[in-house]
């Protein structure tokens, strides 16, 4: 096996690996360290750590398209907090009122999709007509953003509790709650979009080589607005399977949601330069990060220790990769 592919299969099965070390050290450590009497693994903690994972699992989905196709983007925490605003508050317009409970949720619903996906359109139309970089837009569009949300409600929590909502958003099957079950649908979906289709293979394509994306004939302008797209559509997403649950908006709600996400991504393998990253590793980087919260808070770890562990890791990874890269650079030369 030559070194480039040994390098390759290591960044496949690292996350994966890392997550049964995690599985094993936290099961062991929480028998002498936890004051709780329930196991680590305990099938129903499992099951709680899945749907505690969707809300930034489903913006990671997105964010791994984003990367891939060469960008990023950060003012998701933003459209997140919004689109919740809006699904919330929209329940309570006079114009809906004769819907009844059942009847305005497919309203307020939509109504907090397409603010997803108008947000996230407008991210990329910039990113497209203007030429400037991805980090920039939406830097600036996050703080933008941001500003809307505290400008809706006077900087006060939103708050609207439709029972019918919550029943049907804390519903299960086979113990998998509403969020994880969306969550992993999700993760077939997007993995099927990136391997199985042409919009999939140009993603790769244009993150690998704009210049040559271009000359093979890809239309890379509206190719990377889609893209935007579909990441506000499913940050808009995320809220509104977070918030159907929970009924209360703060203006803050979703801050650093986009550095979690991001960390996520590239636990799972997916590089910042574009044109390599795997979904299904995505959904491993975000067990993995939910893992290491749990698991720290199950041996009596703080929330900053929480943070600074996750930190470290993450600088580990990418220093790994960078080595990985250069060695299998090198081999290339040889």
């Amino acid at each position: 096996m030559t070194t480039s592919n040994r390098t390759k299969l290591i960044k496949r099965g690292a996350i994966w690996g890392f997550i049964l070390l995690e599985l094993v050290f936290f099961s062991v450590a929480g028998r002498f360290l936890s004051l709780s009497q329930t196991q680590f693994m305990d099938l129903d903690n499992m099951l709680l750590l899945l749907k505690q994972s969707a809300p930034i699992g489903i913006i990671a989905l997105g964010m791994t398209v984003i990367m891939i196709n060469g960008n990023i983007d950060l003012s998701v925490g933003a459209i997140f907090a919004l689109s919740a605003i809006v699904m919330l508050d929209s329940q309570t317009w006079p114009i809906f009122q004769g819907l009844g409970e059942l009847g305005v949720i497919p309203v307020a619903w939509g109504l907090a999709l397409l603010t997803g996906v108008a947000l996230g359109a407008l991210n990329g139309l910039i990113v497209w007509k203007t030429g400037v970089d991805a980090f920039i837009v939406t830097l600036g569009s996050m703080l933008g953003y941001r500003g809307l949300v505290f400008m809706y409600n006077g900087e006060q929590p939103t708050f609207l509790l439709n029972w019918t909502l919550v029943d049907l958003a804390e519903s299960n099957v086979l113990g998998l709650e509403f969020p994880a079950i969306v969550f992993i649908l999700l993760t077939v979906l997007i993995w099927f979009l990136m391997t199985k289709t042409v919009h999939g293979r140009n993603a790769y394509a244009v993150g690998d080589n704009r210049e040559a994306a271009v000359n093979a004939g890809i239309r890379v302008g509206p190719h990377m607005l889609w893209n935007f797209i579909l990441i506000g559509f499913l940050t808009a997403l995320s809220a509104v399977v977070f918030y159907s649950a929970s009924g209360s908006v703060n203006p803050n709600d979703g801050g650093l949601y986009e550095l979690w996400a991001i960390t996520a991504v590239v636990l799972g393998g997916t590089k910042l330069t574009g044109g390599s990253g795997s979904v299904i590793n995505t959904f491993g980087g975000v067990i993995a990060i939910q893992l290491l919260r749990k698991g720290l808070g199950h041996i009596g770890a703080d929330t900053e220790t929480v943070n600074l562990v996750i930190g470290l890791i993450l600088i580990a990874v990418l220093f790994l990769d960078r080595q990985l890269n250069i060695k299998g650079k090198g081999e290339l030369r040889i």
